[in-house]
């Protein structure tokens, strides 16, 4: 089985580490030999091994995985590109509603609650009769969106060649 860490490194003692990248090890023998390359670099080196569990960073249990997962979903990325849209300002969860086609108010609530729970928007709340709900991105929600419109935009560009091709893998009968 697998072990997965993450690989850090600094150069300086007490300035904290980066995170280098992310490894499989397969075994004790494995892991010895790849911490004796990493020391023979110089640097301070560690490896975290994740805690709670083993996780191939395919595997659906690698916090990777499970984070790229709720933020690449369809509610997530479009909520994270209208609320970008208003930054730095708020919006109403109304507001937030109209300004994205065929969404359902439960979901939205959940797309919402998650991007919250993540640190990625901030919940505002009036008390009013009935209460105002605001929404905004954090700092760290707005530099999501750059990768996400990244993506929109290769999905733009790319739409059409896509289309091509489920037509023609229909007419000779691959699904």
């Amino acid at each position: 089985m697998l072990q997965t860490f993450a690989v850090v490194g600094g150069d300086v003692p007490d300035q904290g580490f980066d995170v280098l990248g992310h490894l499989a090890v397969g075994g004790v023998r494995d892991l010895l030999a790849l911490l004796g390359q990493l020391d023979a670099g110089g640097a301070a080196v560690a490896l975290i091994a994740y805690a709670g569990h083993d996780a191939a960073p395919l595997d659906p249990l690698c916090p990777t995985r499970r984070l790229l997962d709720r933020v690449g979903a369809k509610w997530a990325s479009m909520s994270v590109k209208v609320l970008a849209e208003a930054a730095p300002g708020e919006l109403r969860f109304a507001e937030l509603r109209r300004r994205i086609p065929s969404i359902s108010q439960k979901m939205l609530s959940v797309t919402l609650q998650s991007l919250v729970r993540d640190g990625l928007a901030e919940r505002r709340v009036e008390p009013t009769v009935p209460p105002a709900v605001h929404y905004r991105l954090t700092d760290l929600g707005l530099s999501l969106e750059g990768p996400l419109a990244v993506l929109r935009e290769w999905a733009e560009t790319h739409t059409a060649q896509i289309d091509r091709n489920n037509r023609l893998a229909d007419e000779i009968g691959h699904a």
